[in-house]
């Protein structure tokens, strides 16, 4: 079984992503519970998906400590989950902020180097290079394509390539397979992996 915690600011994408992964995890025949906490996301307040892939779960949360996976679409969201992460889990985050309206600023570099001494081998997505090169929201599917390319899912890229045709609307699937494969590309090519600075 794989315990998977996705977190994010609304209006990211995080909802999406969690459904997308669920999508590719059901096409390889795997079960699936999960929950998802969506009030605060239109306030772009956090947003937290529970994923547990295969067999033996019994409850669509994630206790604290069990996740085996972190998914964090925004370094501030990475350190506020963190508590579910277990002991030797992986934790893969987009490295750029979303910094809420009308409130103080927090200090990006200082979180980010917090994540990095506390979660060693962590894996840093360049979330600007991404939204640079596919432009709109691609940034939470380039995730999921730079977790795949790690090998951190049980599926790959082809699995999250059916989902995406499934999901997405006709005119946004070119987009969003782009960003796919770029998480990927980035992933593959060592990305901004915890040690090496951009």
């Amino acid at each position: 079984m794989l315990n998977l915690l996705i977190a994010g600011v609304g209006g990211q994408g995080t909802v999406l992503g969690a459904r997308l992964l669920g999508l590719a995890a059901l096409e390889k025949g795997l079960k699936l519970r999960g929950s998802e906490t969506i009030g605060m996301a239109q306030r772009g307040g956090s947003v937290v998906s529970h994923l547990r892939l295969g067999e033996g779960a019994h409850s669509p949360l994630i206790p604290l400590g069990q996740a085996d996976l972190l998914l964090a679409f925004e370094p501030a969201e990475a350190l506020r989950a963190l508590p579910f992460l277990r002991a030797g889990g992986h934790m893969l985050v987009a490295d750029r902020a979303v910094q809420p309206a009308g409130m103080p600023h927090y200090d990006v570099p200082a979180v980010l180097a917090c994540l990095k001494r506390r979660r060693p081998g962590s894996f840093f997505l360049g979330g600007d290079e991404v939204l640079a090169r596919v432009g709109g929201r691609g940034l939470n599917v380039a995730m999921l394509g730079a977790a795949a390319a790690l090998g951190l899912l049980p599926f790959g890229l082809a699995e999250l390539e059916t989902a995406l045709r499934r999901r997405l609307a006709p005119h946004t699937i070119e987009s969003n397979l782009r960003a796919l494969h770029l998480g990927a590309k980035m992933a593959k090519e060592g990305g901004n992996k915890d040690g090496n600075d951009q």
